[in-house]
């Protein structure tokens, strides 16, 4: 254990998170004690249950503070073409499952039934609807449709993703082409999806197909 120190309640709880990140990355969310956690902050029990009264709260809060961070190093860029920004929006998101599989297995099959974790999974997902309606230019297609089609197309990748750290039955490469193929074709039944992709100027609204 390392020699124990006071901080301020901020700092510990950051501590606490930083402990945890790295130990639910590290195993699986059964074999995470929450002894270990005190031991490795060097704290008592007693101190850690302060802050988290059990473990599926300290998993619930590293779980939100790790979205946060995704999101914050996810921003697209509206200067560069779509097709850019979706893939590396996309590459950012695989480097962060790959990095914490067991993190993001937990939160998407062991807890999948937790309100909690279920409401930090949606939220993500609105927040990165709205980035990329009003940072592609999809935004300008006919709204409901696409709106709904880039949720359906999330949820999609999400699903696929962790099907992807299950199984490592296909690519890193085949995986993020295949949820680019994914977007396409949900969003070509209302509008000209690769004509966006490839940067042409006119209005994807005017692109729709002829019924």
């Amino acid at each position: 254990m390392p020699p124990r120190r006071r901080l301020a309640p901020a700092e510990r709880r950051s501590q606490l998170l930083d402990t945890g990140a790295q130990l639910f990355a590290a195993k699986p969310y059964d074999e995470v004690f929450m002894e270990e956690i005190a031991e490795r902050a060097g704290i008592s029990r007693a101190l850690l249950y302060r802050y988290f009264p059990n473990k599926r709260d300290l998993f619930a809060a590293v779980y939100q503070q790790a979205a946060d961070r995704l999101l914050t190093r996810t921003e697209l860029d509206p200067a560069r073409p779509v097709g850019e920004q979706l893939r590396a929006g996309l590459d950012a998101h695989i480097d962060y499952f790959a990095t914490n599989r067991n993190t993001v297995l937990a939160a998407n099959r062991v807890l999948a039934g937790d309100p909690v974790i279920q409401t930090v999974i949606t939220d993500e997902l609105t927040e990165l609807r709205r980035r990329l309606l009003d940072s592609t230019g999809l935004g300008d297609g006919p709204g409901e449709p696409v709106s709904a089609a880039l949720m359906g197309w999330l949820v999609f990748v999400r699903t696929l993703c962790v099907d992807w750290l299950t199984h490592q039955t296909f690519s890193r490469t085949e995986l993020r082409e295949m949820c680019v193929g994914a977007l396409l074709g949900a969003l070509r039944p209302v509008m000209d999806p690769d004509r966006l992709l490839t940067g042409d100027e006119e209005s994807p609204a005017d692109a729709r197909p002829t019924p």
